[in-house]
C-alpha cells in the first residue's frame, strides 16, 4: 500500500508536520505520565480508524512501559480492571474529545470534573492539548491512507 500523498517530502505537509511534531514534543515535557499520553493517543486513533497512529502508539506505549494486556485492552477500557482510575478518567475524556461530532454538548461537565479529580491543571492542559493534536494527525493520515506496520518506537 502507498500513501496518496508523501507528507514527508510535501514541501507545505512537511512543514506543517513540523510544527505538529514541535507542538508534541511540548507535551512530552509535562508531567501527565508518558504511558497515559499514549494510551490517549492509541485509544483516539483506534477510534478514528487511524492505522498509522495505532501502530505508532501501540508501540510507543509498550515502550513507556504499558502491559500487553493493557494493550490489548484499549479499546474495551471501561470493562478492563487493568486501568488506574486516572488512566479511564484520561481515557473517557478522550472518547468524548474526539467524538464531538457525535455528542452535541461535547465534553460533559462529569467527564471533566472526574479527570480534574486526578489530574492538576497543567496535567489537564496536557491532556486537552494531547487529544486536539493526535486527533489532528489521525486525520492527516487517514485522508492519504498512510500504510501502517513499519514504525519503530524510541526516541527519534
Amino acid at each position: 500500500m502507498e500513501a496518496r500523498l508523501n507528507m514527508f517530502t510535501s514541501p507545505v505537509a512537511a512543514k506543517f508536520g513540523k510544527y505538529l511534531v514541535a507542538a508534541a514534543k511540548v507535551l512530552a515535557d509535562t508531567t501527565l505520565p508518558a504511558a497515559t499520553q499514549e494510551l490517549v493517543r492509541l485509544r483516539a486513533s483506534q477510534i478514528n480508524g487511524c492505522a498509522f497512529c495505532v501502530d505508532m502508539h501501540t508501540k510507543e506505549a509498550a515502550y513507556a512501559g504499558e502491559t500487553a494486556v493493557g494493550l490489548n485492552l484499549v479499546a474495551a477500557w471501561r470493562e478492563a480492571t487493568v486501568f488506574t482510575e486516572a488512566e479511564r478518567a484520561a481515557l473517557e475524556l478522550t472518547e468524548q474529545g474526539t467524538r464531538l461530532a457525535d455528542a452535541a454538548g461535547g465534553v460533559t461537565d462529569e467527564a471533566w470534573a472526574n479527570a480534574a479529580k486526578y489530574y492538576d491543571e497543567e496535567q489537564l492542559a496536557a491532556l486537552v492539548c494531547a487529544i486536539a493534536l493526535i486527533n489532528a494527525f489521525n486525520r492527516g493520515n487517514v485522508m492519504v491512507q498512510q500504510p501502517a506496520g513499519d514504525y519503530r518506537p524510541g526516541p527519534h
